[in-house]
């Protein structure tokens, strides 16, 4: 299958070489020095599991020098996807079938405003690497994991081809019945510790110390339930309480990668994740108080990390 990875960082690197190891067509996206390297020795995978260098069919920066996907696997950040979606507009074909990875609940959306529903599936990924040089990819932790589907739930044939495609490459992956479910389980996480983290400036376990950040983040945890059960979203207080107690099981040191994008002056995904609630609240008519104060006080510095990455 001739597969393209937009974006080698931490996500796209890792199972775009595992997918590469497994003997697939992969072109890949890459920029400036991490391009450079993987041109000139491959791109090296340091994981729990094993480690392996891979060489893909191209490596490129260039769109117009990418033959039309079977399947691409977008590995770039939420807020990227309009533009990357407007890019590989050019390339994809009548079955190309398009996979977001991203952390944030509508990634899908944004891909459907852009793209044919032909061209998109729906998913999200568990996984914690990072590219630790340029050309090479460090899986920390996790067992690597795809969810995926379609975005209606049909349990179609491109899906379980898809699947057998992660199954032959040692990718673990399922197709879930509700899979716009399983990406807002995961986003009351992310989103809950992300935005906080990044105002408070500490790991988790401090935010946890504190009786009136806990309670924040609860309220936060809430507001976002709530928005979700107006879109008709089940997520459930059972739901909520398993959230807490994966925040509850973090480990000290543990920071989000949005928290650190914020603290580092990056672009980050704010605007996906407690500016994606605020936002939806307001239309839904719904109260966020707690994800609208996390918001306002991080925007100024968003603005500013966007500004100056121009």
């Amino acid at each position: 299958m001739k597969i393209l990875i937009y974006g080698i960082g931490g996500v796209g690197g890792y199972f775009g070489g595992k997918l590469a190891k497994a003997g697939n067509e992969v072109t890949m996206i890459a920029r400036g020095k991490h391009l450079e390297a993987i041109r000139k020795d491959g791109l090296e995978i340091e994981s729990m599991n094993e480690t392996f260098t891979i060489h893909p069919k191209l490596v490129t920066d260039d769109l117009s020098e990418v033959e039309t996907p079977d399947f691409v696997i977008l590995g770039v950040k939420s807020w990227q996807i309009p533009k990357v979606a407007s890019e590989i507009k050019s390339v994809i074909g009548d079955k190309t079938m398009g996979l977001p990875l991203q952390n944030g609940a509508d990634n899908a959306e944004k891909l459907l405003e852009i793209l044919p529903k032909k061209n998109v599936l729906a998913g999200l990924c568990f996984i914690i690497s990072y590219i630790e040089k340029p050309g090479k990819i460090k899986h920390a932790a996790y067992e690597p994991r795809i969810t995926f589907g379609e975005s209606d739930n049909v349990k179609t044939e491109r899906v379980q081809e898809v699947h057998q495609i992660f199954e032959n490459a040692g990718i673990s992956n399922s197709i879930p019945e509700n899979i716009q479910l399983e990406i807002w389980k995961k986003f009351l996480f992310i989103c809950t510790v992300s935005g906080i983290g990044g105002l408070t400036r500490v790991s988790i376990d401090k935010i946890r110390e504190s009786d009136y950040l806990f309670e924040l983040m609860q309220q936060t945890a809430r507001e976002m339930i709530a928005v979700a059960n107006a879109k008709d979203i089940p997520l459930s207080e059972e739901h909520f309480q398993k959230t807490f107690e994966i925040i509850n099981a973090q480990p000290e040191g543990t920071t989000a990668s949005t928290q650190r994008d914020i603290m580092q002056g990056k672009p980050s995904e704010l605007e996906n994740f407690n500016g994606y609630i605020v936002k939806e609240g307001e239309k839904l008519g719904i109260e966020t108080p707690a994800n609208k104060l996390i918001y306002e006080c991080l925007k100024p510095m968003e603005n500013q990390a966007r500004n100056t990455s121009k």
